[in-house]
């Protein structure tokens, strides 16, 4: 498994893997052949819902394909920044910091440990 490997090429992937065609596969996740190949090329995401099902189909947890998707969620970081300045006054010292993704993922699983 290649970690620098994006989301759709970790579907090709296991599609292939899987013995499942891209015909098949899109059929079987009820989505268009088209779709499912942009996805793979890269040039389209699924849904959380279709990825769910991608998971399912391609027999993969889908806590690992949410590790290849690496979209920044600009839409729900803009909301954030916009309701509290704080966030984004967060957001500029931790780039400009240089945090690793894994110290704040780290950070993360703590917080929500901790939440529990």
């Amino acid at each position: 498994m290649n970690n620098q490997a994006g989301l759709g090429q970790r579907i090709r992937e296991l599609r292939t893997e899987s013995g499942l065609s891209l015909r098949e596969c899109a059929r079987r996740l009820g989505i268009s052949a088209a779709f499912l190949s942009d996805v793979e090329l890269g040039r389209r995401f699924p849904s959380e819902q279709v990825l769910e099902g991608m998971a399912r189909v391609l027999e993969s947890p889908l806590q690992e394909l949410q590790r290849y998707d690496t979209r920044p969620p600009l839409v729900d970081i803009k909301r954030l920044a916009e309701s509290n300045p704080a966030y984004g006054v967060a957001l500029r010292k931790i780039i400009d910091g240089k945090v690793s993704p894994e110290a704040l993922l780290k950070f993360a699983e703590l917080r929500s440990k901790k939440k529990r």
